[in-house]
């Protein structure tokens, strides 16, 4: 679980109250059987060529090879790089997105701290508190999240993942504990929103499943991996079931003054606000674990050019860059909801959706498929074309509007 899940409400309300969860549960189902595709596969050629494990790229490049077009075969080494691009940018996106959620929460949280109390009932105050400008809450995370990309072992990292995930359980029972209080009738919101701002939906919906990228390196790390597609699908089950339910409960709570983040709708509290700085605490942990599969991308294939005198040292630069980077592009970023759409619409509906089929017939089309498998793998690969399309258009159009132009302010106004 990530940031994704707090955006969830708002991608409901663009979807509908009907439609949107709905979509959750196909998604999340198509999401899961496209993890189960590529594992599959994965686990086809490890068998074929005698090797122990295979990630996601070298599992593609021989899916091209063995496909019965010539060009596909000569051209195999492209689909390596394609994914290794697509995850590089995935999860680079994901850790922009983690530096905004934390500047901006951590904000709300220190403009209201005067203003904060005991009480959690409803009462009708206007706080407006002066406070340091966005970017220098990112700047400040800066050294801690250095730090915590300077861990290379993925065993470690399931710590702060375990961390992470307890963390914010905690807070999600906490924001559904709010959210169940006080319900306006629901029978005012759109079954069915614009097809504009479903596309909308589709990124951020897709942003929050799309964790293909660690799918592999997970199973690689355990003991057993023949029970990694019942651990997969449980944990599927549970996270779509959680996304479906916060999503619905927080645009129904909140209506359309939902927030790209439910966090920033939560009163002026310390229980409330203490959800918050769970949640960056958490964010903090997961930033670690997207970090490491770009990390794991870029690195070797940097310290292979090097003489072992130096592999250390440029291994330690090129982390220290990289966390640099993806704050530098979080501070250019306007709007935390149009962003995280288009990480999904770009990167994310790619590697879950629209690889994961495609492959599945290069890797068994020469052995022979059903037709009816090959229809589906190529329905699932245009749903994810369609949505990659149409969330990348509505997201850099909504960007580029004057209207949206970002705003650095040094004070937050809380209507509670």
């Amino acid at each position: 679980m990530g940031t994704g899940i707090l955006g969830l409400p708002l991608a409901v309300k663009n979807a509908g109250i009907l439609m949107g969860p709905l979509s959750l549960l196909a998604m999340g189902f198509i999401a899961c059987h496209c993890m189960h595709i590529l594992v599959r596969c994965a686990q086809h050629f490890c068998h074929r060529l005698n090797r122990p494990f295979m990630d996601y790229a070298d599992t593609v490049m021989h899916g091209l090879e063995a496909s019965p077009s010539a060009w596909l075969r000569k051209h195999a080494h492209w689909g390596r790089h394609m994914v290794s691009f697509f995850l590089i940018l995935t999860q680079l996106g994901f850790c922009c997105v983690y530096i905004v959620f934390l500047a901006d929460n951590l904000k709300q949280v220190v403009e209201a701290i005067n203003g904060t109390t005991n009480n959690c009932h409803y009462n009708e105050t206007v706080i407006l508190t002066p406070t340091l400008d966005s970017r220098l809450y990112m700047l400040a995370f800066l050294p801690v999240l250095v730090l915590l990309a300077l861990i290379r072992n993925l065993r470690v990292l399931s710590v702060f993942s375990m961390l992470a995930n307890l963390s914010m359980l905690l807070s999600l029972v906490i924001i559904a504990q709010y959210s169940v209080q006080e319900i306006p009738d629901p029978s005012r919101l759109p079954l069915i929103a614009s097809w504009k701002t479903y596309s909308l939906f589709f990124g951020t919906a897709i942003f929050s499943f799309e964790s293909i990228g660690v799918v592999l390196p997970l199973e690689n790390k355990m003991k057993n991996t023949r029970r990694f597609p019942a651990i997969l699908s449980l944990g599927m089950f549970i996270i779509t079931a959680l996304y479906i339910g916060i999503g619905v409960l927080g645009y129904m709570r909140f209506e359309n003054d939902i927030k790209a983040s439910i966090t920033l709708n939560l009163p002026n509290c310390w229980l409330y606000q203490s959800v918050k700085l769970l949640y960056v605490a958490g964010i903090l942990c997961t930033y670690t674990l997207q970090f490491y599969v770009p990390a794991e991308i870029i690195i070797p294939f940097a310290i292979s050019q090097v003489s072992k005198r130096w592999a250390l040292l440029l291994d330690l630069s090129i982390r220290f860059t990289m966390v640099c980077l993806t704050c530098i592009l979080a501070i250019l970023i306007p709007r935390l909801d149009l962003v995280i759409s288009l990480v999904g619409s770009v990167s994310s509906s790619a590697l879950a959706l629209i690889i994961p089929p495609l492959l599945e017939i290069a890797t068994y089309y020469s052995e022979g498929m059903s037709p009816l498998t090959i229809v589906k793998d190529a329905l699932i690969s245009i749903l994810g074309f369609m949505g990659f399309v149409a969330g990348t258009y509505q997201a850099l159009d909504e960007l580029i509007q004057p209207g949206h132009s970002v705003t650095f302010s040094n004070s937050t106004m809380l209507i509670q």
